[in-house]
């Protein structure tokens, strides 16, 4: 576990004060362009969001669908790096000292900028946590253990294929919360079974004290909510990047449509997710 009480920890015990699931929204940084996208986080705390996945571009998303690899390759495109990712991150917090704010990503980006200096420099920019899909517990030691000793949190993916045998390893050393992938595949791909992720999530809480959310084929506020009844958040990111690539103007610019079209999304499944 970490050190300490981090923001994600802080967040989700304040929205069980309030019996309210997390509304998780994610995008890309760096996408479509860094001024944009500084915007677009900006906007999506006003608009209701509660806690914020910020992707690491990387140019094989593997675990992505067509709409966030899109989105990587805009930003890469666009010169997204890691340092400038990290000062996205301390440009937000210069303004925002309580949204959490996950990396979520690839370990070769990772790697590439050094392992000791990522998690240094995550830690003082004010990221709270990190999600790295293709890191699996057995390599704990190389990322996992040296980032919960410097208080942030890791957060791991427990899937539908998860069995009994495997969740213990998925949970040991998982901190801030259980993130439940609602569908076998690609994100975006298909809209998840509610009762499926229902009785799946209700065996992971059985396993663990940690607030468990549900993302993958989350796109709009009826789905958000009809999910959120059996967990303690949902995480909406291809429906976002997608509503981003849609906005776009013929050379690849943002417009006035895209910070607009993001946050009357956003405004959409909070307030589904808010209604009694």
């Amino acid at each position: 576990m970490t050190k300490h009480v981090t923001r994600i920890d802080a967040r989700f015990a304040a929205l069980k004060k309030e019996k309210r699931p997390a509304l998780v929204t994610f995008i890309t940084a760096g996408d479509p362009d860094p001024e944009t996208s500084a915007q677009v986080l900006a906007e999506l705390v006003k608009a209701g969001a509660d806690i914020i996945e910020l992707g690491m571009p990387f140019s094989d998303p593997m675990a992505d669908g067509p709409a966030i690899q899109a989105s990587s390759q805009r930003a890469l495109k666009a010169g997204q790096t890691m340092t400038k990712t990290l000062q996205l991150v301390r440009d937000f917090r210069a303004s925002d000292t309580t949204t959490p704010i996950v990396l979520m990503g690839y370990y070769n980006p990772i790697y590439v900028y050094g392992n000791e200096r990522f998690i240094k420099d995550a830690k003082a920019a004010g990221v709270d946590g990190l999600i790295v899909v293709d890191v699996p517990p057995e390599a704990d030691d190389e990322l996992c253990l040296p980032a919960l000793a410097a208080g942030l949190n890791f957060i791991r993916l427990a899937t539908p294929t998860t069995d009994k045998a495997r969740l213990p390893a998925v949970l040991k050393n998982t901190s801030g919360f259980v993130y439940y992938v609602s569908i076998t595949g690609i994100t975006g791909a298909a809209a998840p079974v509610v009762n499926d992720v229902h009785s799946q999530v209700k065996a992971i809480k059985a396993e663990t004290p940690l607030p468990v959310v549900v993302g993958f084929g989350v796109r709009t506020g009826a789905q958000a909510r009809s999910i959120s009844e059996g967990a303690d958040g949902v995480v909406v990111g291809s429906a976002i990047v997608s509503i981003i690539e849609k906005s776009l103007g013929p050379k690849g610019e943002a417009t006035d449509r895209t910070i607009k079209g993001v946050t009357e999304l956003v405004r959409e499944l909070r307030g589904a997710l808010s209604a009694d």
